[in-house]
């Protein structure tokens, strides 16, 4: 891969299955790699990771092409998976290792971010402040093998798990049709309900 003048976007979501799949597959997306990232422990597992000991997020590494796809337009994808209220957990999973979380990689990213939440904040349309947190970036670790492209790999299970996480309910309910909050000039369309890449 030919890195001209790549950039690398980090995001924490919950289930880091479910957010790689949104991101795979949209024009200036050249790679999404699950993993870890804002905690303590060097190299962590993910039973580490899990149990809410280490204090990583599940996370994921976005690398893009920004003359194709803006961090801007990352992070409405990113925002649109997510119930941004939620400072416990992501939908089934609980802890603040399934946390919502931007981890800046630069001063650029950082102010993108915190506009893109005071946006939804104006919007109204939760009743309460987003919750998802601005973090300065600090290492990344790849989660194993096996959790790399899960939604590919065990497409039932994936699917099973995504149904019943009540995650597609809350998209599906809450932004379906509030996309319209961010800039009118994204060129993306946010994959909302059942995707599986």
């Amino acid at each position: 891969m030919n890195n001209k003048n790549f950039e690398i976007a980090i995001f924490a979501g919950g289930c880091f299955w479910c957010v790689e799949s949104a991101f795979e597959g949209n024009d200036g997306v050249l790679d999404v790699i699950s993993g870890y990232t804002g905690g303590h422990v060097a190299n962590p597992g993910y039973d580490q990771v899990t149990s809410g000991t280490t204090g990583h997020y599940e996370a994921i590494k976005v690398t893009f092409d920004p003359d194709i796809i803006t961090y801007k337009e990352l992070l409405n994808i990113f925002f649109q998976q997510i119930d941004p209220t939620d400072a416990s957990g992501s939908f089934v999973d609980r802890g603040s290792q399934y946390s919502s979380a931007i981890f800046y990689r630069n001063d650029t990213q950082k102010n993108e971010a915190l506009k893109t939440i005071e946006t939804i904040n104006h919007s109204k349309i939760f009743n309460t402040p987003v919750a998802t947190q601005v973090l300065q970036f600090t290492k990344f670790y790849d989660a194993e093998v096996y959790h790399q492209d899960y939604y590919k790999k065990n497409p039932l299970r994936y699917k099973y798990y995504r149904a019943n996480s009540g995650r597609d309910s809350f998209i599906e309910k809450k932004w379906k049709n509030n996309g319209h909050i961010f800039d009118s000039d994204t060129t993306y369309k946010v994959r909302l309900k059942g995707n599986t890449g």
